[in-house]
């Protein structure tokens, strides 16, 4: 996952699902390759045992027909990854069954990560965020389909010819579909200069990122949008009156019985103890821990992995009318696909017994993942203090499926096969990911690469025009020209890059 909780495939940077974290799992069905998948006995349940073994072999995304499992260790992966800590919470049987820390809240200190190690969610804060406004919509305080400019007072969205008949509303917000501008945020250092939510929305000093603003028709498209959240931010705030954590607390954390769980930035100082400290990718420590996000429905939100699945569980309950907090029309909000697979605060995978549903989170420092089943009471919270935590995450998730027998998140099963250098060849150059975002395909010997910066990732042949990378198990698929050359890569089936160059 990229910053603020979406895929690696959009941006081929490793910076934690879903939506693999923000689109969470892999998507297929559960799978059984020998007796190393076969679940363990009613006298092997116990959540101890459990927990035992899935520490003992993570697994990774994708298996290469006739190679043997390449499986690791918790602790293995951690130090290979530089994460000094993590913390783990499962649900099952509509139940947490079991929660744990592991290694260190920060390297080179001796404080353990526990069940209430605060760490930051980063844009899962976009799912209970989405919440909040979700509740006043229910209390006539917000309409999700009108214009949020009659209901802003502090600021508005400009308006330009792309929002003379289709308008900025809250549910596109929401769900990504607004057209607005900004896909994430890099927080402020301990020492840095924190700017108003009004200066963020304009671009304005001491900002650190662009001017929100509407550049495709709203409701045209979905686009990942951190942006939107921070205009829904201020939505919430002036319709209310109420800063925004103290208002998340009334409508969402209180209820849920969330205790551990604030908004509040920069955190207070009462909270510095019990707080993860972010690190590198090489495992150096953040500059003063962690930073600060003033764009608090985005990424804001500190948290533990037991309160995260705490909501997850309130929605599931919600969903089958048994919660005494949520209505059963907001859970279906969230869980009911408005485009590109995202609901309204949300990312939903699969259909039937196999819907999962959650978020991804990529903060300075951290990244974690949450899923859940809409049929069954089984999910899952992984967060990470490792720039590298969007790799180890996805990895415990699926030890975790095959533990409890999820009906996804299991690893792929894939054959390559070999193709000649002249035909890979036809493949290289440049392509735009997105405006001012280009990453080059490269040809070393017979092999593909992706090639993003520092970053290179291996690209492996289905065929001569189809390839699979082994972390996530993205799949790339090139459409060639008459000349024989590639036109366009398309990554998943969804995003289109056209080749733009040699070089």
């Amino acid at each position: 996952m990229n910053k603020n909780g979406i895929p690696r495939y959009l941006s081929f940077v490793p910076v934690l699902a879903v939506l693999a974290a923000s689109i969470p799992g892999s998507g297929m069905g559960s799978l059984r390759l020998d007796a190393a998948f076969v679940g363990p006995t009613a006298a092997q349940t116990a959540p101890e045992a459990r927990a035992a073994r899935i520490e003992k072999e993570l697994l990774p995304g994708i298996l290469i027909t006739g190679r043997p499992l390449a499986s690791a260790t918790l602790a293995e992966r951690m130090a290979s990854l530089n994460i000094p800590g993590v913390s783990i919470a499962v649900i099952n049987g509509g139940a947490i069954e079991w929660a744990k820390g592991y290694g260190l809240a920060e390297a080179g200190s001796t404080t353990p990560v526990t069940t209430r190690t605060l760490f930051q969610a980063a844009s899962i804060s976009k799912s209970l965020a989405a919440l909040a406004a979700l509740r006043l919509v229910e209390q006539g305080k917000l309409g999700l389909d009108e214009d949020i400019n009659t209901r802003l007072s502090s600021w508005k969205v400009p308006d330009n010819e792309l929002t003379r008949t289709e308008k900025v509303t809250l549910r596109r917000l929401l769900s990504h579909t607004a057209g607005l501008t900004v896909h994430g945020f890099g927080g402020y250092p301990a020492d840095a200069a924190v700017p108003t939510v009004i200066q963020v929305l304009n671009g304005e000093k001491p900002a650190n990122s662009a001017a929100v603003r509407v550049d495709v028709v709203p409701g045209s498209l979905w686009r990942y949008s951190g942006g939107g959240y921070t205009v829904m931010q201020l939505l919430l705030t002036d319709v209310t009156g109420k800063p925004f954590p103290a208002l998340l607390s009334e409508l969402v954390l209180k209820p849920l019985g969330l205790g551990d769980s604030t908004y509040k930035q920069p955190l207070p100082a009462e909270k510095h103890g019990v707080a993860a400290t972010g690190h590198r990718p090489d495992g150096k420590l953040i500059p003063g821990r962690y930073h600060t996000y003033p764009e608090m429905a985005a990424a804001g939100l500190w948290t533990t992995p037991t309160d995260l699945a705490r909501f997850l569980l309130e929605v599931q309950r919600a969903l089958h009318g048994q919660s005494s907090v949520l209505t059963t029309e907001a859970a279906r909000r969230m869980t009911t696909v408005e485009k590109e697979g995202y609901g309204l605060g949300l990312s939903l995978q699969g259909t039937g017994p196999t819907l999962s549903f959650g978020h991804g989170g990529s903060n300075e420092g951290f990244r974690c993942q949450m899923t859940a089943f809409v049929e069954r009471g089984q999910g899952a919270v992984v967060m990470t203090n490792g720039d590298q935590g969007d790799l180890l995450g996805p990895e415990i998730l699926r030890a975790v499926a095959r533990e409890y027998d999820w009906p996804s998140y299991q690893p792929k099963v894939k054959t390559t096969v070999r193709v000649v250098p002249e035909a890979l060849a036809a493949l290289t150059g440049r392509y735009e990911l997105r405006p001012g975002h280009t990453i080059m395909i490269s040809l070393e010997g017979e092999t593909l690469f992706v090639v993003d910066g520092q970053e290179r990732i291996e690209l492996n042949p289905e065929s001569e025009t189809r390839f699979f990378e082994l972390v996530e198990g993205t799949t790339v698929d090139f459409l060639k020209g008459q000349d024989g050359k590639a036109t366009h890569m398309v990554i998943e089936g969804r995003i289109k890059a056209p080749r733009v160059g040699e070089k």
